[in-house]
């Protein structure tokens, strides 16, 4: 299967409840991790991370999949 560039997009609130659970499952895949940029938004007490990466469809599925099941996370990725 071919690797394509996707970038994930993630809004979280609540973040000391939630970003322990995201980052372990960024670091789960690290090595297809390209960047990543987070930037808090303390007025509206969110996060906003993007987070560029090569790798699979079976792959990109897969962490969008499990990130998306987390309590107060938002995720949309696009995929070229």
């Amino acid at each position: 299967m071919e690797n394509r560039v996707c970038v994930i997009a993630l809004i979280i609130k609540n973040r000391e409840e939630t970003a322990t659970k995201v980052n372990q499952i960024l670091s789960t895949f690290g090595s297809k991790i390209i960047g990543r940029m987070g930037i808090p938004h303390r007025e509206k007490d969110i996060s906003i991370i993007s987070v560029v990466l090569e790798a699979t469809s079976d792959d990109i599925g897969s962490i969008t999949g499990k990130l998306g099941q987390i309590p107060d996370v938002k995720v949309k990725s696009i995929s070229v």
